[in-house]
């Protein structure tokens, strides 16, 4: 059964220069973030960061859709700022929060593993319960879990689940169970698994409630 509250998120990826990596780092924290924190309804910010491969990720989360909207015009320059500073044009998805379980807040060092899924949009509903009641509880056995997340588009059936760790050592002494993970869960609820990506949390301010 859905919930009867919704929270949003809006992702923007950018393939950067890997050079132009920590500029860009530091305009998200010390510019962009304590501008969209001061935006009505937003409940936070985070970033990855690869820098082998120069993929960076900025996520904000939002009360509401309507929200997360009215936010848009705003913020497009300022996404097209870090866009020049990266090197890298914007990429914009939005997305639900379906799920999102904390052990513990995550500390300096924390890393993230993150994996792209797509299912029918007919069994959205059945993917999301796979997530809670198999994946999540299979996660948070892991050594240095701290955090999960599942996002998801109903309306195109993708979801993107992000696994945060609380070191590089703890993802990767596990990366070999989570595939193991990865691949039962993707069949159990009948997803396509389109990508996966292992990132530096660069930046962490989010306030988004516990959602399971």
């Amino acid at each position: 059964m859905r919930r009867g509250w919704t929270v949003y998120a809006r992702s923007t990826t950018f393939m950067a220069r890997p050079e132009s990596i920590d500029a860009g780092v530091a305009e998200v924290r010390d510019q962009v973030m304590p501008r969209i924190q001061r935006m009505e309804g937003c409940v936070g910010l985070s970033m990855l960061a690869d820098r082998e491969s120069g993929r960076c990720i900025a996520t904000s989360a939002w009360r509401s859709e309507e929200a997360m909207r009215a936010s848009d015009e705003e913020l497009r320059p300022v996404r097209d700022r870090v866009g020049e500073m990266l090197g890298a044009s914007p990429q914009v998805d939005e997305w639900e929060i379906a799920v999102l379980h904390r052990d513990h807040r995550s500390a300096e060092g924390a890393c993230v593993r993150v994996t792209w899924v797509r299912v029918d949009p007919a069994d959205m509903d059945r993917a999301i319960d796979v997530y809670k009641l198999a994946s999540l509880p299979r996660a948070e056995e892991l050594a240095g879990f701290c955090s999960a997340s599942l996002l998801v588009d109903r309306s195109s059936g993708r979801a993107v689940s992000s696994v945060t760790y609380d070191s590089i050592a703890a993802m990767e002494n596990n990366r070999e169970a989570a595939a193991s993970m990865r691949s039962a869960a993707s069949k159990d609820a009948g997803a396509e698994v389109l990508d996966t990506g292992e990132f530096e949390l660069a930046v962490a301010h989010l306030r988004v409630p516990e959602m399971t």
